[in-house]
């Protein structure tokens, strides 16, 4: 499972120039008495960013705050923003619980709500999606075991398939991130002209130092012209057992079983 993180940006943007649009012009068609007016902006875009993948990794566990920024350039020069901070937990039986809180600007008078929490136990193969505004946890399917092999996702230096570019694979050793010894890498794509519609390679980085006794990245930079900069940093890191009250879903929470409609 690798959950993602709602984007809040194309809300903002769309709330802000619904106040700025332009007043009817003379002359215009006019509408029926009592029929709203619609008028509907062309163009946009709007995403999810991904985390760091969390593995239900038995005899492991910790309690942490990860914070999150996302970063793209403006037209002018200038930069875009985006940040948050969730928690995430697991304990030594490999169960997850991670919330899910809203990317908004940084530094920004709009404040981040968690919006979902989740909850996944390997061992009951069950997966909580809680709804916080609802109050109604979708029951699903865990399909991740603690009897998987997970380690850090890097490639190998060569060429591409196809012949659409190449990637380099560097070692960056071993260091103490935030209290925890990891191991950093550096993953360089780069895509020939032509390949995703581009008239000059793309080349895309990825640097993370992964901790290996944790089976996470400590801190994550991704920095892709498609998307911007996106960097993960994990902080107030504690390696002891967590109490078992979150994995459990709260008592005003309605749970709805999905497992059955998806077998």
């Amino acid at each position: 499972m690798r959950s993602s993180i709602l984007l809040l940006c194309g809300a903002i943007v769309g709330a802000l120039a619904a106040g700025a649009q332009d007043p009817p012009q003379a002359g215009s068609t006019p509408s029926p008495a009592g029929v709203p007016v619609i008028h509907v902006p062309d163009g946009g875009a709007g995403g999810r960013m991904e985390s760091i993948f969390i593995p239900p990794k038995a005899g492991a566990p910790f309690n942490l705050k990860l914070t999150a920024e996302w970063t793209r350039q403006l037209g002018n020069g200038g930069n875009l923003t985006l940040a948050n901070e969730r928690r995430i937990v697991r304990d030594g039986r490999g169960r997850i619980y991670q919330e899910r809180w809203l990317l908004v600007p940084k530094g920004g008078a709009i404040k981040s709500t968690m919006d979902i929490f989740q909850i996944t136990d390997p061992e009951q193969h069950t997966w909580f999606n809680c709804e916080t505004r609802t109050k109604v946890c979708d029951l699903m399917k865990y399909n991740l075991t603690t009897e998987a092999v997970y380690g850090p996702a890097t490639g190998k230096t060569g060429p591409l398939p196809d012949g659409k570019g190449s990637r380099r694979h560097e070692d960056l050793g071993t260091r103490m991130t935030q209290g925890v010894e990891t191991h950093g890498y550096r993953e360089t794509v780069t895509l020939n002209p032509g390949v995703m519609g581009n008239d000059a390679p793309m080349e895309t980085v990825r640097e993370f130092w992964y901790a290996p006794d944790l089976g996470i990245d400590i801190l994550s930079t991704v920095d892709a012209p498609l998307t911007g900069k996106q960097v993960f940093t994990v902080k107030e890191i504690s390696l002891g057992e967590p109490e078992a009250t979150w994995f459990l879903p709260p008592d005003d929470y309605k749970v709805v079983d999905h497992r059955e409609e998806r077998e």
